[in-house]
This record gives structure tokens, sequence and C-alpha cells, in this order.
């Protein structure tokens, strides 16, 4: 399959050339697309390498596409078999692979510790010492097969990088580590560096209050500005914070990186000089909650198209499932857009649903059964969850290049 529609000037009419062969529902990766959202994240990271957050792509071949390409360097994992699958095996995607979250899979920290080709490729997260003595007792369970040579299991410490203008009663940002001053995090890093089995390799701070939230939401010009204001006062504290963190940690011991960013938030984390990489996904991808963002944007390359099945009644077309909600907060904004033909809206009494979406508007008169619907999903790499089968387009040329498989396409499903 390989079609070119050159002439077409319309992103659905190329969309459509280039996948005419398909029966639909089907997801889509618009290679042009993607290309020029890494670009556009490698400018904003000011000279920063890019550890790609893997959970925000779910390919193989398009987290192997992404790291071939200036500017990305090692993957941000989001559990360890998830680690392992990607850094081991005869076609390892890299030798620097972060869990990005704690783990306490057992099964998983005890291949880890039995192979030194996986030691020296992941890290794992940890936030408190039970994560320590999870490690440490992998490592005495195993102590059998591994040799004197055995490599250190490396991890990385987590910093909480909430804005608390008023103490812990106030929390601006995601609940993650209970590791938020100097002090605690130079606490942890002696618990790691007293055990022979472990050793220090970096130091995360994700501050999802900034990258994670668009600030400018649509018809809330009020609110953008306060959530702007918010942002701002949290960066400047969470770099003052992150700087000194990263002082009292190596005066316990050095370490090789420190991790910060996100999609939102590279073109202020990227002007820190305590962070020495940082860590972007949904960019790629750019799904519709990343539309809002006042500093950047980005061109939809992740897509997924649905068959009109019904034509109810005047201004309504029905199309084949489509209910692909994302995780966080349940509310409108986790449910996928329509995007192509513009003008499309769902129905207040059923939204995108399990077997059918009601799709309203104007736009919905010009469609016939049989046609296409073109979606975009809230988040970035969830949609992945949903098909085994990524059709991989290049909008520049109209062609149609190949199919590659998302994690559930090669049997992963990690969470």
């Amino acid at each position: 399959m390989f079609w070119h529609a050159r002439d077409m000037t319309s992103p659905r009419d190329t969309y459509e050339a280039a996948t005419r062969g398909l029966d639909a529902p089907f997801a889509l990766v618009d290679l042009a697309a993607l290309r020029a959202n890494a670009a556009a994240l490698t400018r904003r990271a000011h000279g920063k390498p890019i550890r790609i957050a893997s959970k925000s792509v779910r390919s193989r071949e398009l987290l192997r596409t992404v790291l071939a390409m200036p500017g990305y360097a090692g993957i941000m994992a989001f559990t360890l078999p998830e680690a392992l699958w990607l850094a081991t095996g005869d076609h390892p995607l890299s030798d620097d692979v972060l869990v990005a979250y704690p783990t306490v899979d057992r099964r998983a920290l005890d291949q880890l510790v039995r192979d030194p080709a996986a030691a020296r490729a992941v890290t794992l997260m940890v936030d408190d010492t039970a994560h320590l003595d999870l490690i440490s007792a992998a490592v005495t369970d195993a102590a059998d097969s591994r040799g004197p040579d055995a490599p250190p299991v490396r991890v990385c410490l987590d910093i909480d990088t909430s804005w608390q203008p008023l103490g812990p009663r106030l929390r601006v940002g995601t609940h993650r580590s209970p590791v938020r001053t100097p002090a605690q995090a130079a606490a942890l890093a002696r618990a790691v560096v007293a055990r022979p089995e472990l050793a220090l390799d970096g130091i995360m701070a994700y501050e999802g209050q900034i990258a994670g939230v668009g600030d400018a939401p649509p018809g809330k010009p009020l609110y953008g500005r306060l959530l702007r204001a918010v942002q701002r006062r949290s960066a400047l504290e969470l770099a003052r914070r992150r700087a000194e963190i990263v002082r009292a940690v190596r005066a316990v011991a050095d370490v090789r990186f420190v991790n910060g960013g996100g999609t939102g938030s590279l073109h202020t984390t990227g002007r820190e000089r305590a962070v020495t990489e940082l860590a972007a996904g949904s960019g790629l991808y750019h799904p519709h909650l990343f539309d809002h963002y006042s500093a950047f944007g980005g061109r939809p390359a992740a897509l997924f198209a649905l068959p009109v099945v019904r034509r109810p009644a005047p201004g309504v077309a029905t199309a084949l499932g489509g209910g692909y909600p994302a995780s966080g907060p349940v509310d409108v904004h986790r449910a996928p857009v329509p995007h192509l033909p513009a003008g499309l809206s769902y129905s207040a009494t059923e939204g995108a649903g399990e077997v059918q979406t009601p799709l309203l508007g104007a736009a919905a008169d010009g469609l016939s059964v049989g046609d296409r619907v073109w979606m975009r999903h809230a988040k970035a790499g969830e949609l992945c969850e949903r098909f085994d089968t990524l059709h991989l387009i290049d909008s520049d040329s109209g062609a149609y290049v190949e199919a590659v498989p998302t994690y559930r396409g090669e049997g992963r499903t990690f969470l």
C-alpha cells in the first residue's frame, strides 16, 4: 500500500486518500506532523537532551524513530516490566531507561537484579526507604546467581514539585513524592549510598502543575491569567528549591542526571542550570489537551477514524464506537474531540459511546453511511491501548508509509 495525494490541500483529503484501502475504526499517525512536533520540542529545550516519555508514545517503532532524531536521548518508562522489555532482548531500544514511578513488582525486580545488562540499562525511581528495602531484598534473594562483578542497581530520587504557598494545606500540583526539602533528599541519598548493592544515579522533579496544565483555557480569560500567575510563581519557587536539592544531594554523592520538565514546561525548565535533561512525550502526538498553551502550539499527529454507520435524523451522523476517555478527572475534557470534518459536536445525552457516537451539527449533513469521522484523543499514548496498529502516513507527500504495532499489538499491556 503506497498512495500519494500531493495535490490535496485539505488535511482531511490527505488522510482519506492515503488510507482509502483501510476499514475504520483505525488509528493513524502523521509522520510529517510528528517530525515537526519533535523539532519544536527540541527548539524549546535550550540545548538540553530530551528523554522520551514512553507512556505518551506506546509503540516501539515510533520510539525508535524519535530516538534517532537530534536532541533525544534515553527513555522514561512507566513500569519496570516495560523498561526491561525496551532495554533488553535481541534488539533493545535504549541502554538508558528511567522508570518514572516506583515499583513493587517483585518478579520484575528479580529479573532486573539477575541480568547484568538490564541492571546497567535501567534506573529505578525511589522516594522512600521502603523502596530501597524491596530492591535490596531482591538482590539478597538473587545472591546465588549474581557474580562478584554484578553491577549495583541504579536508583533515582523522585522529588515533590508541588507549590505550597501556605504550607501543606494549600497544594498546587500532583501527589507524588514525600521528598520535598533539600534535607529530606540528602537523607534519602545517604540511605542509598549506605547500601553497596545500590547506586545513586539521578534526581527527577516533574512539575506537573506547569507541564501538564494548559494556561490558556478557551472561554476563560480571567482564569487563564490567574493560572499563568500561579504557574510563574510555582516555577520560580521550584527553580530555587530544585537547585538547592541538587546541591544537597551532590554533597552526598554525585549523580549522572537531573531530570525535569514536560511538554508544557520545556521552555522554562530547560533554562535551569541544575537540570541536565528534560522529559517529554505528549507533544510528539499533540493530543487535544495540549491545544491550550500560550507559549507553544503543535500539529495533531495522532488521530483515529470512525465509520459513519447511521444517519438517524437531519444534522446527525452516528459513528461506530469512539468512547475512548482519557485518564484523569472525570470531566468533558477527557473525551476525544471530533476533528474532521469541522463543526461536529456530541449529543449532550449520549456523548462518546462505547458502541456508537452520535455527532451533531451542520457538518453531519455532508456525511453519508460509510464515510469517516476523524477524531483526536485527549491524551497521547492512551489511544494506543485501543488499537493494536498505527497506520503511518506522511502528509507532506500524501503517502501511506507503513503499519506498525502498538504495545498492545505486540501483546504488551503494562497497566
